[in-house]
């Protein structure tokens, strides 16, 4: 294995690409845990030992997990890279439903470009949103529960707006490191960023489970290689439909006559439903904590019993059921079958037996549907193990978050992309790839 990094770090290229990833990621994690002005960083540590001891689960423990845990601390970097997921999810969305981004996205770079910008000015919006809310939880004691000392220092107008003006710089700034990384590094930026997040909790956290019990600990570590395996073997998965390319002349160049084949993985919709079904399950807690904190009206008893509670069968089912919903519409969003079979049309393709345009579109949209439902219940089975086995983490969302299924599902997602990507770099150069 270590000779197999060695050509990386020969390849002036590769390995200027690799160290900016690397310095990238040690100033993202440099800003995480550097706390913000007007954060009492004191009051905030002992109270995350508290909450850490007393088992009770945060709202925010997704984006928290995202964001390496500099959500909880208040940190420069505290919102993340959560508010660039969301808006590029928007904007994708509106492709759909806006014929003006569907056109930019039909243009090219120009329009590439375009669609950005517009991504990035959502972005700010969110950031500013989410700064704001944090920061006004965090001020009314309702960020870190269980906690009754001031997590900050003052608690006056120009405090809080200091507070928010830096927080949503930091998610500015995070979003620049993430598109630097596509840009200039290796892998995708914004995926980097998020395993880096996931990665910095993996230590911490295994140590708080090794402390409550070494058998504990050694099946967890069981169960994590598991899914690894599970989850390697089912991203590697995909139909392959084959293709074939007729002849024709241009001018005096004979072109086509080839045959190839379509890929279509098993996971196309990646982790984007596990996010999307995640946060919804956050908003009946939150509007709790918002609207509700303290009631004991009946209907705010059974949202905290079914569907706040990780460990009961409603949330489970609802989970479960959330994850298929959102496979489903986002591979109809993002795979169009009908520009498919017209841009094979156009080149002179067709797929043996079916006949080019509306068949072929038909076709591929009934071989879709099929492979995407064992690729939804496998993020669903994925995502909810956590939950089947919430006593083996110590019965807190906080403590076994790393080890869940989501985190194991991203970080083994991100590794095997960027794995191919170097693997790729290294054919292009020397014809012997990363992995014998």
């Amino acid at each position: 294995m270590l000779s197999a990094l060695v050509p990386i770090f020969r390849t002036p290229d590769l390995r200027r690409k690799i160290l900016i990833v690397l310095g990238i990621l040690v100033l993202y994690r440099l800003g995480a845990t550097l706390p913000s002005p007007g954060v009492d960083y004191k009051n905030v540590g002992e109270c995350l030992d508290e909450i850490s001891k007393g088992g009770n689960a945060d709202i925010y423990s997704l984006i928290n997990m995202f964001s390496g845990g500099a959500l909880l601390q208040l940190s420069v970097f505290a919102i993340g890279i959560m508010p660039y997921i969301t808006a590029s999810i928007i904007i994708q969305l509106l492709m759909v439903v806006i014929p003006r981004f569907e056109t930019l996205r039909k243009e090219g770079q120009a329009g590439q470009a375009k669609i950005t910008q517009y991504t990035r000015y959502l972005t700010v919006a969110l950031a500013l949103l989410q700064a704001t809310a944090i920061v006004a939880m965090a001020s009314r004691g309702q960020l870190l529960q269980g906690c009754t000392k001031p997590i900050l220092a003052k608690n006056d107008l120009f405090t809080l707006v200091t507070i928010v003006i830096v927080m949503t710089a930091g998610a500015v700034l995070v979003m620049w490191f993430g598109e630097l990384i596509t840009e200039r590094g290796i892998g995708n930026g914004m995926s980097l960023l998020i395993f880096a997040g996931i990665a910095a909790r993996l230590p911490a956290d295994g140590k708080q489970i090794l402390d409550k019990d070494v058998l504990t600990f050694v099946l967890v570590c069981v169960a994590v290689l598991l899914i690894i395996v599970a989850v390697v073997f089912v991203e590697q998965g995909q139909r392959r439909i084959p293709v074939q390319y007729a002849k024709r002349m241009v001018g005096r160049k004979m072109y086509g006559g080839s045959s190839t084949y379509l890929p279509l993985k098993v996971n196309t919709a990646g982790v984007i439903p596990v996010i999307f079904a995640s946060s919804l399950l956050y908003l009946p807690q939150l509007v709790i904590q918002l609207v509700a904190n303290g009631s004991t009206a009946g209907w705010v008893q059974w949202i905290q019993t079914n569907l706040v509670n990780p460990a009961s069968a409603w949330h489970i089912v609802v989970y479960f059921a959330l994850i298929v919903f959102f496979t489903y519409f986002y591979v109809a969003i993002t795979f169009n079958p009908e520009e498919r079979a017209d841009e094979m049309k156009k080149f002179g393709g067709f797929i043996p037996g079916i006949r080019p345009g509306k068949p072929t579109a038909d076709y591929l949209n009934y071989v879709l549907q099929r492979i995407t439902l064992p690729g939804s219940l496998y993020l669903g089975i994925i995502a909810i193990l956590p939950n089947l086995f919430l006593e083996i983490g110590g019965g807190s969302s906080m403590s076994n978050m790393p080890f869940g299924g989501t985190a194991v599902l991203i970080m083994v997602v991100v590794a095997l992309d960027t794995t191919k990507q170097i693997e790729s770099q290294l054919m292009q150069r020397n014809y012997e790839g990363f992995l014998k």
